[in-house]
């Protein structure tokens, strides 16, 4: 602690002495408002209504507002607010995340801002991370809005868009972060207005806020549509990765750096586990070539070929089956890194799944198309206003501040917490340390007390559940599939003699209460069976132990073999643990140790946050773009009148096209009067134009501009004359500016996503992969625009009154499904490139003998 926090206090303690005034006036009207009537407190709702629109602010009311819930909640519910909890409601309405532990009654918090903040009549997301939990908390907590004369509805995944419109209606409703991007991407495609679902992004209450803003920040969510690419090259591709050989590359030292000395390398490929990618070698390339029978794999156009050996080498050696996914039904599904869960539906992006499909010889399905695609990062950060909630939220409060403009402020339990949380126990390998677990349990229940077992992997928590069978040991094991059934067994894993193995946060949000008997026995025990790259995921862990003042204990065991050791521990702590020289089996506690654990989560965590910082930054300049062409398309929508907008891409359209055969240089009897109306006539329906003897001697270039925008404009103002009601051809500029908006853009898209993946290149010669992609993102943006105009008038202007022009989807929608983009295809972050890296593009070469050596 720095001399600056024991004097001034933390920025939570000092932010929360600003916050209990208002807390102390709520509680004051705690005696007047228990003896309202049911009737008068009902009739809160439109006073509070009224006295807004008389120019009273939500500040203003808050005191009343949540001494009102708190009243309607004892009376509907039986539940009383903590002055904990009306504390974490003040600060959700200012628009922060309020850290408060596990078992602290968060969803009871989120009915006083979400109540407060539905007085303005523009709605309120209460945001989930699952569909049982928002229909679970819209019934539970619901009642009380309901009894307030509010009316509460929920999304859920299979809801068509009449039920999501009437839910979001509402005044207030609970939905997944899922569902609501996906309705956002959805609203920005449809076609009519009446189609839309949403209303404005006003103000979202997040639970679990570090799960949705902070693990899934890469996960993009994705529309897609069927692509006619082959999948044959994935199955060649899978057939040679099979025969390729791991090497190894020796590290070069500082020496070796400065010596000019090349990394050597052997075998055909070597495996980054760190950083998650797969080089070929100069061997490698060599095999690939013969392999596919080409000269050179680094020439362009063998991108493709480059891309798909090493996805199929990085399913191989980086994608675990059981770990990273499982196969079932014939289908490769993706397991939630986070979670455990298995992720119907979701499939990994860049072709990394097609590839899994391959060797896992399951049926390769075609890659799709991307239609339309945002960040969670992104889509919140459209809202008005939004807050948090959460256990452990306080590891990631810069990434907060930074990304989101939230701090995040510290709840006081509302009674002491007794869990101990115990050292870690370390082991030297994995089998030691999973017969300990074992031994643990088996003491544990023996004597009644419950025990919750969380593993990271499916594949651990199997493994786990095969030994204690042969103890005789009965347990339930959560893979976290079917989240009512989970939410169940979690809820009773505080029973007597529960042994409960969970598979990371299986059952998150659920409460576990202690069973008869147990307070005594010490309470929940907690075993983590490995540390998670993140000190939050751990900390969730321990925090299902010790709520409002239980007992508890937690301990987790580790073993050098383990990924997090074994890539992020120092060599040092390795020859420290070998040197004390333990007997086989025997656990060692060291301080030295927890904190080298401690420092390895802290890098990672760095790191990751720059990672999710660096992607926000690229994905901004997305975003920008995409609100300009969402925007554009409101307009449309709403029935604007587009009259201005096309007679400007008219003017503009004719201006570019002179532009690009006439340069002002040129004199008048050297303009290619050719090349002009080769240019002009296929999108103007006008005679050639053509320049007198007496012109070419007297004409200017920006004359010439001027009379050919006079001549198309009289074009068109001749086609609205054709049309008897004027409002037929307005509604004929909405249909074919809509449909070249949606053509336009969704190229746009991939075309955007090809430049991201390849801009690493710029790094070479001191050029800044994000400023370049900022440059170059702009000017394929203005040649889309272009095009879109350009596409725009070319139609209008040779369509004819009796054509029937209706709207229609330019593409049809396949599927949606969530980028993991960031748990599987690596993705380009900007980092420098060296000369003697590795080349990007998989050549397998360094840098400066492929694609380097042309800079």
């Amino acid at each position: 602690m720095s001399i600056i926090t024991k004097i001034f206090g933390t920025h939570s303690e000092r932010e929360l002495k600003l916050v209990y005034p208002i807390v102390d006036k709520i509680e004051a009207l705690e005696p007047e408002f228990e003896k309202l009537t049911d009737e008068e407190l009902k009739n809160k709702t439109p006073e509070f209504k009224k006295r807004l629109q008389d120019g009273e602010t939500l500040d203003d009311l808050l005191p009343e507002a949540y001494a009102t819930v708190r009243e309607a909640a004892k009376r509907v519910l039986g539940m009383r607010h903590y002055r904990v909890q009306l504390i974490g409601g003040v600060i959700l309405h200012q628009g922060r995340i309020t850290e408060m532990r596990t078992g602290e009654g968060k969803t009871l918090v989120s009915t006083l801002p979400a109540y407060l903040n539905a007085l303005e009549g523009k709605g309120v997301h209460i945001v989930t991370v699952n569909d049982y939990l928002a229909k679970r908390d819209a019934e539970w907590m619901g009642q009380i809005h309901e009894f307030l004369g509010l009316t509460v509805g929920v999304i859920l995944n299979g809801l068509d868009s009449e039920e999501r419109r009437a839910a979001y209606n509402c005044d207030i409703t609970y939905a997944t972060n899922n569902e609501l991007g996906f309705d956002y991407l959805r609203d920005n495609m449809v076609i009519y207005k009446e189609q839309l679902v949403l209303r404005d992004l006003h103000y979202a209450i997040i639970d679990e806020v570090d799960s949705v803003l902070i693990d899934e920040a890469r996960t993009p969510l994705i529309i897609s549509g069927q692509s006619g690419k082959s999948t044959r090259l994935y199955e060649a591709c899978d057939v040679l990765a099979r025969q390729l050989v791991r090497g190894e590359a020796k590290e070069l030292t500082k020496m070796d750096a400065l010596m000019k000395e090349d990394i050597q390398e052997t075998g055909d490929f070597v495996v980054n586990e760190k950083d998650k990618n797969v080089n070929l070698t100069e061997e490698g390339v060599k095999k690939v070539e013969k392999f596919f029978s080409i000269e050179n794999l680094a020439d362009p156009e063998n991108l493709e070929i480059q891309h798909n050996i090493i996805l199929a080498l990085r399913a191989h050696n980086l994608m675990f089956r059981d770990k990273d996914y499982v196969v079932k039904d014939d289908q490769v599904l993706i397991v939630d890194e986070f979670t455990g869960r298995i992720m119907p539906g979701r499939r990994y992006s860049d072709g990394l799944h097609q590839a899994i499909e391959a060797k896992e010889h399951v049926k390769v399905k075609r890659e799709s198309k991307t239609l339309a695609t945002i960040t969670f990062q992104n889509f919140f950060n459209k809202y008005a206003k939004k807050s948090g909630m959460t256990g452990t939220a306080l590891t990631e409060e810069k990434e907060f501040r930074d990304i989101y403009g939230m701090d995040v402020i510290e709840v006081p339990t509302n009674l002491p917490i007794k869990r101990v949380d115990m050292q870690d126990a370390v082991y030297k390998t994995k089998k030691e340390k999973l017969n300990a677990v074992v031994e643990e349990i088996v003491e544990s229940h023996e004597k009644g007390q419950p025990v919750l077992v969380g593993t990271i992997t499916i594949e651990a928590s199997e493994e786990l559940s095969a030994m204690l069978k042969k103890k005789g040991v009965p347990h339930k094991v959560l893979n976290a599939k079917f989240h009512e059934i989970e939410a169940e067994i979690i809820a009773d894993a505080g029973q007597y003699g529960a042994v409960t193995i969970a598979t990371n946060m299986a059952g998150r949000g659920t409460d576990i209460k202690l069973g008869e008997g147990v307070v005594e026995l010490g309470g929940l025990k907690i075993i983590g069976t490995e540390r998670h790259e993140s000190r939050r995921i751990d900390n969730q862990l321990r925090g299902r132990a010790g709520r409002q003042g239980d007992p508890g204990v937690s301990r987790f065991y580790i073993s050098l073999e383990d990924d997090l050791m074994r890539l992020f521990g120092s060599e040092k702590l390795m020859g420290v643990f070998n040197s004390l020289g333990m007997p086989e089996g025997e656990q060692i506690e060291h301080k030295m140790l927890s904190n080298a654990i401690e420092k390895a989560q802290m890098k990672i965590e760095n790191n990751n946050f720059g990672i999710r910082k660096n992607l926000l930054e690229y994905d901004q300049v997305n975003n920008d773009q995409r609100e300009i062409i969402y925007a554009e398309r409101r307009r449309v929508l709403d029935g604007e009148s587009m009259r201005d907008v096309i007679y400007k891409m008219i003017t503009d359209t004719a201006e570019r096209l002179v532009n690009r055969c006439i340069s002002d240089e040129q004199l008048p009897e050297d303009w290619d009067m050719a090349e002009l109306n080769n240019l002009l006539l296929p999108v103007f329906p006008i005679a050639p134009v053509k320049l007198t003897e007496e012109q070419i001697k007297h004409i200017k270039k920006n004359e010439l501009v001027q009379q050919v925008k006079e001549t198309v404009v009289k074009i068109y103002e001749a086609k609205e004359a054709e049309f008897p009601e004027i409002e037929h051809l307005r509604e004929v500029e909405r249909v074919i500016l809509l449909k070249v908006i949606d053509s336009k853009w969704m190229d746009h898209i991939d075309d955007m996503d090809q430049l991201r993946q390849g801009i690493g290149l710029q790094a070479y010669g001191q050029r800044d992969p994000l400023v370049e992609y900022k440059f170059m993102g702009f000017e394929m943006f203005d040649e889309m625009t272009e095009a879109i105009a350009e596409e725009t008038v070319k139609a209008l202007m040779h369509v004819r009154i009796e054509q029937n022009v209706e709207r229609e989807q330019v593409a049809k929608v396949t599927g949606t499904n969530k980028d993991e983009g960031a748990k599987g295809p690596v993705r380009r972050t900007g980092k420098k490139i060296q000369p003697n890296d590795p080349c990007p593009c998989g050549s397998g070469r360094k840098y400066k003998q492929c694609c380097g050596k042309n800079y």
